[in-house]
C-alpha cells in the first residue's frame, strides 16, 4: 500500500526545473548542485531519466529535507547525499552530468569539470550574460539553451561542454544564438525585458564618465534591439 502512495504522488516541480530535467541526457548519473527540496533529483530518477543521482547543497538543512523528500517518494537508495559549497566534496567520478545554477565561481573552484566527459545543465539565476561569457572565454561549448517562465519570471537553462565556441558578441552575451535558434513563444517577451533593462544602464552610463563600459552596453543593446526586430519579422 505504502509503495503506491507514493507512485501516485506528483512530484511538486517548478517550470525552470522541469526545463533543466529536460536537458539531463537519459541514462547519465546526474549531480544536482544546490538540491535544496531534492525535488529535481526526486523527479529524474522517478521519470527514469537518471538511475542514480548525487544531491549536494551549502546548507545542512535543505539537505536533510531533501533526504526526507526522497525517502517519502521512494528514490533514497538510488541517491547519496553531500554537504558541498559547490562541488567541492562532489567526487569528480560521481557523475557525468552536472546540474547547477550557472554560477562561475563554481566553476573556477572544481577545474576537472574543463572535460568534455562532463555535460553541464545550468541555470543561471541573474548574470546570465557573465556565465555565457565566462563559457566562450574558457573553452566550453553552449550546445542548447531555452527558456522557462515562474510566474514574472523568466529563466534561461542551458546545457555546455567542454568544446569549442566562437567568442560572443555583447548581445550573444545576453541572448545566445542556441537561444535564439530554440526560439518559442517565451523569446519574444524575453528580448523586451532585456531590451528595457539595457535600455535603463546605457542611460545610467550616460551620465557617468565610464566610455569603455558605455560602449559595451550600447552595443548590446542595438543587437539585442535587431534580434528582436528580426524575431517579430518572423514572427
Amino acid at each position: 500500500m505504502a509503495a503506491l502512495l507514493r507512485e501516485a504522488m506528483k512530484v511538486p516541480i517548478s517550470n525552470r526545473l522541469l526545463l533543466c530535467a529536460e536537458f539531463v541526457p537519459r541514462g547519465s548519473r546526474a549531480a544536482d548542485i544546490g538540491t535544496d527540496h531534492g525535488y529535481l533529483s526526486i523527479y529524474l530518477l522517478r521519470e527514469g531519466i537518471c538511475p542514480f543521482v548525487t544531491a549536494a547543497d551549502l546548507r545542512e538543512q535543505p539537505l536533510q529535507k531533501a533526504r526526507e523528500n526522497a525517502a517519502r517518494f521512494g528514490v533514497s537508495e538510488n541517491m547519496q547525499f553531500f554537504l558541498s559549497d559547490g562541488l567541492q566534496s562532489i567526487p569528480p567520478g560521481a557523475a557525468d552530468t552536472i546540474i547547477m545554477a550557472g554560477m562561475v565561481r563554481i566553476l573556477e573552484a572544481a577545474p576537472w569539470v574543463c572535460d568534455a566527459r562532463y555535460t553541464l545543465i545550468l541555470q543561471p539565476q541573474s548574470a546570465g550574460q557573465a556565465l555565457r561569457q565566462y563559457l566562450a572565454e574558457h573553452s566550453f561549448a553552449i550546445e542548447r539553451e531555452a527558456l522557462a517562465r515562474d510566474g514574472h519570471f523568466f529563466y534561461t537553462v542551458l546545457r555546455a561542454k567542454k568544446g569549442h565556441m566562437p567568442p560572443l558578441s555583447p548581445g550573444q552575451q545576453y541572448a545566445s544564438p542556441q537561444l535564439l535558434r530554440a526560439d518559442g513563444p517565451l523569446l519574444g517577451p524575453y528580448l523586451a525585458r532585456i531590451e528595457t533593462a539595457l535600455a535603463g544602464t546605457v542611460l545610467g552610463l550616460q551620465r557617468a564618465d565610464e566610455p569603455e563600459k558605455l560602449r559595451y552596453y550600447e552595443t548590446a543593446l542595438a543587437e539585442i534591439r535587431e534580434m528582436r526586430k528580426q524575431h517579430d519579422d518572423c514572427s
